[in-house]
This record gives structure tokens, sequence and C-alpha cells, in this order.
């Protein structure tokens, strides 16, 4: 078992140490294999290690040409009149990424995948989901849900949704020997995309989410949206079981509003209730987890530091 959590002193420092280990995995693992799979998130938190990866990328530290990319989630219902429209608006995750990566690097990644959310319209999902309702089913002990799609399901559209967007999405990374190092945030309930709080961990690998109020209302809070009206309510995600299946993953938070969170995924057993738990299963799994969260969002989990260790979850302080 390998959960180790590291303590930076701020957003700079976090994002210096995570992108060390970051390129350090993309090192190591091109010595071995021709592609490194990098699974990327989405976020404020993120967008320093994205600056540093650029930059050492273009400093020639590493081979971006040999690097798969895979996001973590999509919305579905930003505003356009078509795909191409919702792929461009400024929220959309795939815009996001050409702005804070993609866009920064000289040598472009091999290839690189964003769940395919734009593609859906919104009117014509929700007509739908109204009109089919046996083909579906919600799934989720609080206010976000998983419309979990029927393989009996008689509706062409949500058929197709099911089979080629979720499905497919999870047979593409699959296809690629399944994701090296997966970077993640937290939310803060302790969703890890948006999986969100109380949605089940087992056969949800790939979601169709309605999102959960407290998310609506962190992405205007957050500056993403104006307001409640204008911002998605619906968004394609790796679920926990699917995040947490990559070879290491890499947690990062910082702020006071991530304490909680960070120290209950770290304190007790794993539930839906705290999604970002699911850490612990993926250690017990044999794979790695690493947390690099700066002082604030690691108050809680220092005030509970000999508790945690006897977790078998190792803590190393760096923000002296």
């Amino acid at each position: 078992m390998a959960f180790k959590v590291i303590v930076t002193r701020d957003f700079g420092h976090m994002s210096d140490v995570a992108a060390q280990i970051v390129i350090n995995d993309i090192k190591d693992t091109l010595k071995r294999k021709d592609t490194f799979v990098l699974g990327l998130a989405t976020g404020n938190t993120p967008t320093g290690l994205y600056k540093h990866l650029a930059e050492r990328a273009n400093a020639g530290e590493f081979d971006c040409s040999r690097i798969v990319s895979f996001n973590l989630d999509e919305y579905i219902g930003l505003p356009g009149d078509n795909a191409q429209q919702r792929a461009l608006h400024p929220e959309s995750y795939g815009f996001f990424m050409v702005q804070e990566l993609f866009g920064l690097l000289e040598v472009k990644f091999k290839e690189t995948y964003v769940p395919w959310g734009t593609l859906v319209d919104q009117g014509r999902l929700l007509t739908e989901l109204n009109t089919h309702p046996h083909g579906w089913e919600e799934q989720g002990a609080d206010k976000g849900k998983a419309i979990v799609i029927k393989e009996t399901a008689q509706s062409d559209y949500l058929s197709w949704i099911r089979r080629e967007l979720l499905d497919g999405y999870e047979r593409k990374i699959s296809s690629m020997g399944g994701i090296d190092l997966q970077v993640v945030g937290v939310g803060g309930r302790g969703h890890v995309a948006f999986h969100e709080a109380g949605i089940p961990f087992e056969g949800n690998k790939m979601l169709l989410v309605r999102l959960d109020e407290n998310t609506v209302e962190n992405a205007v809070k957050d500056g993403h949206f104006s307001s409640k009206q204008e911002c998605p309510w619906y968004a394609f995600s790796m679920g926990a079981e699917l995040v947490y299946s990559a070879r290491t993953v890499l947690l990062l938070a910082n702020g006071v509003r991530k304490q909680e969170p960070v120290a209950e995924s770290l304190l007790h057993d794993p539930s839906p209730q705290v999604p970002i738990s699911y850490g612990q299963i993926c250690s017990q799994q044999g794979r790695s987890v690493i947390y690099v969260i700066d002082r604030a969002a690691a108050k809680g989990a220092l005030y509970n530091r000999d508790a945690i260790a006897k977790r078998g979850i190792e803590l190393e302080d760096m923000s002296g």
C-alpha cells in the first residue's frame, strides 16, 4: 500500500512539488514503454501545476509527443447551438485545457481526450429522459444524482449516450492501457470530478450526472458562471472507480474550504459520501495515492496526524 500526504506552504509551493512528481513519473515510465497516459483535471487548483509542466516541457525535460491525456469531466448544457459552439465556450473544459496547458506547449501531446459532453443537446436529453422514464434510474443518496441509462432503454438517443459517449470513453482509456497518473482536485464536499457525494462507487465508471446544487453554487462562487441559471446542471464524468484505477492518483488541494473533506477522506473508512475516500481502496489494491496540499487545506490532517499514521498513511510536512 502506498498512500502519502505532502503538506506544502502555499499554492505556488504545492504546484511546484506536484509538477516534480508528475515529471519524474513521466520520465521513469517512458523508459519502460512508448506512451505515457496522463489524466487531467480542470478548475483553479491545477493551473499552477500546468504552467510548470508547460515550461519544463518547452525546456526539453520530457517529450510531449509521447503523452496521451484524458480529462475527468465535461459539462452538458453549455450555451451554443451546436457541439462546436459548446466546445469553444470559455467554460468548456476542452477550452480550459487549451488555455491552461495544451496551447502553451511547443510540442503537442500525441492525443488529447475530454469526455464528449458538448455533443449532447441538453434540451434533447431532458426530453428523452422525460418521455422514457423506464429507460433510466437515479442513483445517489444526496442532491447530486447519477442518471444511469439502462441497457434496455427504448430511446435511441439515450442508448447512443450510454454506448458511444459514456462506455466509449471508458473503452478508449482501456485501449490505451489505462491511466498512468491521474491528477485530481477535490470539491468542497469531497467529490472528485463530478462524482457527487452519495453516488455509489461500484458500477459507475463513467457517469451522466445531474449536479448537486452545492457544486453549481461553487461554480458561480468561483467565477465560472454569473448565476445558477447560466450554469449547466448536467455533466459527463469519470466515476471514482475509474479515476482511482490509475496507477498513481495525485490529489491537489489548497485553501481552508478543502480542509474538512481532506481530513475526512484520511480519517474514516471509504464512503460514497466522501468520494475522494476511494483513495484508500486504491492504495489497498496496490496502487499509489499522493496528496499534495497546502497548509490551509491540511489543517485537519495535521491536527490528526497520529490517527492518520495509524491508518498506514504517511504524512510529510514540507511547509516549514
